[in-house]
C-alpha cells in the first residue's frame, strides 16, 4: 500500500518550518512520500516579507517522493487553512499525515503514522492516530487508545474527517444534552468545554476543538503513544505567542528514538492508565496555563 502523504500548514515562522522538515527528511519513508505544504497568505503588511521568505524556503525543498506548494492569495488563518486542505486531500488520498511549521517529529514518526493507518483501517472504532504524548512519569502501552481526538501531529482516513463537525454550537448542545461534560473535560482537570462554549460564542478560533468534540460525541478513539514522537518548537522559541509559550514549557517533552512496537490485542477498549496520566498532567497545570495552551492551540498561526 503507498505512504500516506504528508501535509504541512505554514505561515510566517522560517526557522520552525526549516526545522519541522528537516526532521522529517531524517525519517526514511520521507523519500516515499508526497508532501503537500499549504503556505497561508500574510493578514497584513507586516506579514509580508516572513510569508515570502517561508515561501521562498518552500520551493526549494527536496528529498520526498513529491512536493507540492499551494499558497494562498488571501489569508484563510489556521481554521481555515488546516480544515480546506485536510479535506482536500483525504478526499483525494483516503487518508493523510498533518503536522503544523511547529512540529519536530521523532525518526521514526512516519514509521508511526505508516503503520498505524494501515494495520488499523478496518477499525471503525479508530478514526485517529496521534504523535504527541503528553509528560509522564508511570509506564504506558506503547500505543494505546484515548477517546476522542488531538491536534499535535496526527492522522486519519477519510472516514475519521467524515466525522468532522465544525458547528460548535451544535456540538456544544449535543455535549450539554447528553451530560458529558465532566467525561469531555477529563474528569474536570481541563475546560475543554468551556474551550467549545467559546468557540460556539465566537470569542476562540480553534478547529482542534471541533474535531476533538466531534469524535467524542461519536464514540471513537484515537492512538496514543507510549513515548512522544512529536515536539512543540513554538513552546520554547518564535511565533507570535512566545510568551505565552515561555508558559508552556512544562508541555515540552523529548522525542522517541526508536520505533513503536504495536500490540494490537492491547487495543480492544480506552486505556485507564493512559487517561489517568494525562488527567494527571492536567491536573499539574496552574489554571492560567490550561487557558493559556488551549488559546495558543487556536491562535498561534493566524
Amino acid at each position: 500500500m503507498p505512504l500516506s502523504p504528508i501535509v504541512l500548514f505554514t505561515y510566517n515562522r522560517l526557522q520552525n518550518t526549516q526545522e519541522t522538515v528537516s526532521c522529517l527528511l531524517a525519517n526514511p519513508e520521507a523519500a516515499d512520500s508526497d508532501f503537500i505544504v499549504y503556505s497561508d497568505a500574510p493578514k497584513d503588511v507586516k506579514a509580508a516579507d516572513s510569508v515570502m521568505q517561508v515561501r521562498e524556503y518552500l520551493r526549494t525543498i527536496t528529498g520526498f517522493r513529491s512536493v507540492t506548494v499551494v499558497e494562498r492569495e488571501q489569508n484563510y488563518g489556521l481554521v481555515r487553512n488546516i480544515t480546506t486542505g485536510v479535506t482536500e486531500t483525504v478526499n483525494r488520498y483516503g487518508r493523510v499525515i498533518v503536522l503544523e511549521d511547529d512540529h519536530s517529529v521523532s525518526p521514526y514518526f512516519l514509521r508511526y503514522m505508516n503503520e498505524g493507518l494501515d494495520r488499523l483501517a478496518e477499525r471503525e472504532d479508530i478514526i485517529s492516530i496521534h504523535g504527541y504524548m503528553y509528560p509522564h512519569k508511570q509506564p504506558l502501552p506503547e500505543a494505546f487508545l484515548i477517546k476522542g481526538a488531538d491536534c499535535w501531529g496526527w492522522a486519519t482516513w477519510k472516514r475519521g474527517w467524515n466525522l468532522f463537525d465544525s458547528d460548535a454550537s451544535r456540538l456544544y448542545r449535543n455535549l450539554v444534552a447528553r451530560q458529558l461534560e465532566n467525561e469531555f473535560d477529563f474528569n474536570g482537570s481541563y475546560p475543554y468545554t468551556r474551550m467549545l462554549k467559546e468557540q460556539a460564542e465566537g470569542t476562540a478560533g480553534s478547529w482542534a476543538i471541533c474535531w476533538y468534540a466531534s469524535t467524542f460525541l461519536a464514540g471513537k478513539y484515537t492512538v496514543y503513544p507510549g513515548t512522544s514522537l512529536v515536539r512543540i518548537n513554538s513552546l520554547s522559541k518564535g511565533g507570535e505567542h512566545s510568551g505565552s509559550a515561555r508558559i508552556l514549557k512544562k508541555f515540552m517533552t523529548p522525542v522517541r528514538q526508536t520505533p513503536v512496537d504495536w500490540n494490537l490485542a492491547e487495543m480492544d477498549k480506552e486505556c485507564l492508565a493512559g487517561r489517568q496520566s494525562i488527567e494527571h498532567f492536567f491536573r499539574s497545570l496552574p489554571s492560567l496555563m490550561r487557558r493559556i495552551r488551549h488559546k495558543l492551540i487556536g491562535m498561534i498561526n493566524n
